[in-house]
């Protein structure tokens, strides 16, 4: 896939007075891909993580880019910075046990006038400007924000020994996605105001149980997480998509 190929896929944001850092958390151990690095897995070609930053690279409400990955990817993850040419990263880190962990380990890194920042799963590559826009947009009147996608299968609460426990009414109900944006100071406080907060799976939930408003913006059902095998096979569906436009 050449250059122009590959910029075709993503849409370009026409402002940047309101461009904020985001921290790419890509440090996870890949448990379910056999053994595999998610991250570096081709999607007709092209890795994973390579079209996740070429997403935040290409919005112009993202003023730079850090990513933070595990000591052993390191150095892979810089040749496919320079090989997509992510001219707005300014760092590469190694990250926690935990992703709360690599999170902070990002959050360090930030200048001190940067008061707000976005937080996206590395495994998330079909992200498009107009949500990241909206959740950056979100964030000049609320404490944190992130985008969600509305949940159509029928949710079924179970007993604990697999009984159908009861029907949940699902109008009310969306799944979590990234980017989930924060206050860079709130949710410092934040983390340090909960005993457990490494028990929680993602920063909206931190900023929530702390107390503070969080907003949630429409997300796409094809921002989907690269999880299992299975994943690649749909998000190569989503490309072959896109190229037939």
């Amino acid at each position: 896939m050449n250059k122009t190929e590959i910029e075709l896929q993503y849409d370009i944001c026409d402002k940047s007075d309101n461009a904020i850092p985001v921290i790419i958390v890509a440090a996870g151990a890949s448990s379910r891909m056999k053994g595999i690095n998610k991250q570096f897995m081709p999607i007709l070609g092209v890795p994973v993580i390579a079209r996740t930053l070429m997403a935040f690279e290409r919005c112009n409400d993202i003023s730079k880019i850090i990513v933070v990955t595990s000591k052993e990817s390191v150095i892979d993850m810089q040749l496919i910075c320079e090989k997509y040419a992510i001219s707005k990263l300014c760092d590469i880190i190694v990250g926690g046990n935990c992703r709360h962990q690599s999170v902070m380990a990002g959050i360090e890194r930030l200048d001190n006038n940067d008061k707000k920042v976005l937080i996206h799963d590395g495994a998330r590559p079909f992200v498009e400007t107009k949500i990241i826009c909206a959740v950056v947009d979100a964030l000049n009147d609320f404490d944190a924000a992130l985008c969600v996608s509305k949940i159509n299968d029928t949710v079924k609460k179970l007993s604990d020994d697999g009984i159908v426990a009861a029907t949940i009414d699902r109008s009310m109900l969306y799944s979590a996605q990234t980017p989930q944006g924060v206050d860079v100071e709130k949710y410092k406080i934040a983390c340090q105001s909960i005993s457990n907060v490494e028990a929680l799976t993602d920063d909206a939930s931190i900023m929530e149980n702390a107390g503070y408003t969080v907003k949630a913006v429409i997300g796409s059902g094809r921002n989907i997480k690269i999880t299992t095998p299975d994943d690649i096979s749909i998000a190569e569906a989503f490309v072959r998509g896109e190229n037939e436009v």
